[in-house]
């Protein structure tokens, strides 16, 4: 059993390691929004924000939901932005003791 965890665990880490599927996870943190939302608001092409949600559903990260000729996507479990506001703490958290440990080192 904890070895299938970790091999779980070791995919879904993976996509976690595109900085855009990030940005994409963050902007969906307020809600479903179609790709044309989600290209307008990232500033990338619709082709390129549908690779990196295809990924991301693929791993369960997103569910969609159709209307008609519109596909939005949300985020499929609210602990994912948990777990992704986490990790961003502890990375604000180094930042600001890297900066420290700078100014003491000057």
């Amino acid at each position: 059993m904890n070895k299938k965890i970790y091999e779980m665990h070791a995919q879904i880490c993976k996509v976690f390691t595109s900085p855009k599927r990030l940005e994409i996870i963050n902007l969906l943190r307020d809600g479903e929004k179609t790709v044309n939302d989600l290209a307008g608001q990232a500033g990338v092409l619709q082709a390129n924000i549908s690779q990196h949600l295809t990924v991301l559903r693929q791993n369960n990260v997103v569910t969609t939901r159709r209307d008609g000729a519109n596909v939005y996507y949300k985020i499929a479990n609210p602990k994912i932005l948990q777990a992704c506001d986490l990790m961003r703490e502890v990375l604000l958290e180094q930042l600001a003791e890297n900066e420290t440990l700078a100014k003491r080192m000057s």
